[in-house]
């Protein structure tokens, strides 16, 4: 077999294989003793079709099996012959196979960059304060408040306003097509200004009493997730059920007990000591946003379109998952995709240069970074360590968070070659 090899561009190689014509001749005996074996062929009895009968009618499926069963068998050998991992899946490109002469087909597919240095030492960044003042401890014991307050009904009736917690129901028309939520009006509970649902929504029902109705119309973008809705007018029809206010607890010792603290004192101090511990989570996690950041910027390689085209991906789900948890409306752009895969050009970047890192500094994740790792994970999702180790049993999921492991190895490298400043 020969194979030669060009360089397209720093990420992208073409293989050329040739495969002798005498393997070549090897699989399509083969293929024509099993078709004989079963083939059916009228005129003839079962297994004693002549071969240029079975050519007639089998040649050309003959020719095409025997192909791909020849790139399959190929491939592998071909780039371990050069040592060349692929990063997509091989694009293959064969010529017509001719049972008597050799066979050639091109695979072109992404591969990784050649890095002969990686700048990596003498970063200059920010770290955020994590002191904690008393308002930020203020603000934590209204979230408490809001947390620990109950709902009643509002005697006497009076309209909905800001604040106020509704029931109500709807149904949705849009374009011609109408109730496109079905027949029977869906329900919602809300709580007004807090941008749960649409401002128009929110709109429509400021101001109504118990009983009353109200439509609320919007126009969806032309990248709408539901294509039925891409630049059309709908119509909420709203019919507003039930109007209930907060009543907030006083902030005093029976609401630390509430809280499970004995006293408003030592709520105020478990406050303090949680808002210091997520300040601290925060500024170590912005840091190392700017190392990714400062590290791809310093090495500006050519990255892999695929990688990159899976990271955006990623992330836009993710982005949309997030809006949708927070109930609010997200609809992809030219705009917000282009910023978007800005950003998973950088974080593939600084991948590859970490990955590179890690081979120049022989650093590693060992069984005890791993089992570190499932105490870590057990602890912030409040499962048992066990739980976690049966949670991670499958290879794939076990690779990502080694791959965590790795990364965070390698930014706690750069951070200890950086100089942080304190913001």
């Amino acid at each position: 077999m020969q194979v030669n090899v060009e360089k397209l561009s720093p990420v992208l190689v073409e293989f050329q294989v040739e495969i002798p014509v005498e393997r070549v001749k090897i699989e399509v005996e083969k293929a024509y003793a099993a078709i004989q074996r079963t083939a059916r062929v009228k005129g003839f009895r079962p297994g004693k079709a002549p071969r240029h009968v079975l050519a007639h009618l089998y040649g050309g499926r003959v020719n095409a099996d025997v192909a791909q069963r020849l790139v399959d068998a190929t491939l592998n050998e071909a780039l371990a012959s050069r040592q060349v991992s692929p990063l997509s899946q091989p694009a293959i490109a064969p010529t017509e196979l001719k049972p008597e002469a050799a066979f050639t087909y091109k695979a072109r597919f992404e591969v990784r960059p050649e890095v002969s240095h990686v700048s990596w030492q003498g970063f200059e960044v920010k770290r955020a304060s994590t002191t904690v003042t008393d308002d930020l401890v203020d603000t934590e014991i209204a979230r408490l408040r809001r947390e620990h307050a109950t709902l009643r009904a509002i005697e006497p009736e009076r309209p909905s306003q800001s604040g106020d917690v509704v029931t109500f129901t709807y149904r949705l028309d849009v374009g011609d097509k109408l109730s496109v939520d079905g027949e029977k009006p869906q329900e919602m509970e809300t709580e007004l200004g807090t941008g749960e649902v649409f401002k128009e929504i929110e709109q429509a029902l400021v101001g109504l009493v118990p009983g009353a109705t109200a439509d609320a119309g919007l126009s969806f973008s032309e990248q709408h997730n539901n294509p039925d809705f891409r630049g059309k007018k709908g119509v909420f029809h709203l019919t507003l059920k039930d109007v209930r206010e907060r009543v907030f607890p006083e902030v005093d010792d029976e609401l630390a007990k509430d809280c499970g603290e004995d006293t408003l004192e030592k709520l105020r101090a478990s406050a303090r000591a949680r808002i210091e511990n997520e300040l601290e989570e925060k500024a170590s996690q912005n840091v190392a946003e700017q190392l990714v950041v400062e590290l791809a910027r310093r090495n500006p390689i050519p990255v892999p379109p695929s990688l990159v085209d899976q990271q955006a991906q990623t992330t836009e789900r993710e982005v949309i998952a997030d809006a949708n948890r927070r109930r609010q409306r997200v609809e992809p752009n030219a705009e917000m995709r282009a910023r978007i895969r800005l950003d998973a050009e950088m974080k593939v970047r600084a991948g590859l240069l970490m990955a590179e890192i890690a081979r120049e500094k022989d650093v590693k994740v060992t069984d005890d970074d791993v089992e570190k790792a499932y105490v870590e994970l057990a602890q912030q999702s409040s499962k048992n360590v066990a739980k976690v180790k049966a949670e991670y049993r499958d290879a794939s999921k076990r690779q990502t968070l080694i791959g965590m492991i790795l990364e965070d190895k390698i930014l706690d490298l750069i951070e200890s070659a950086s100089v942080i400043t304190q913001g």
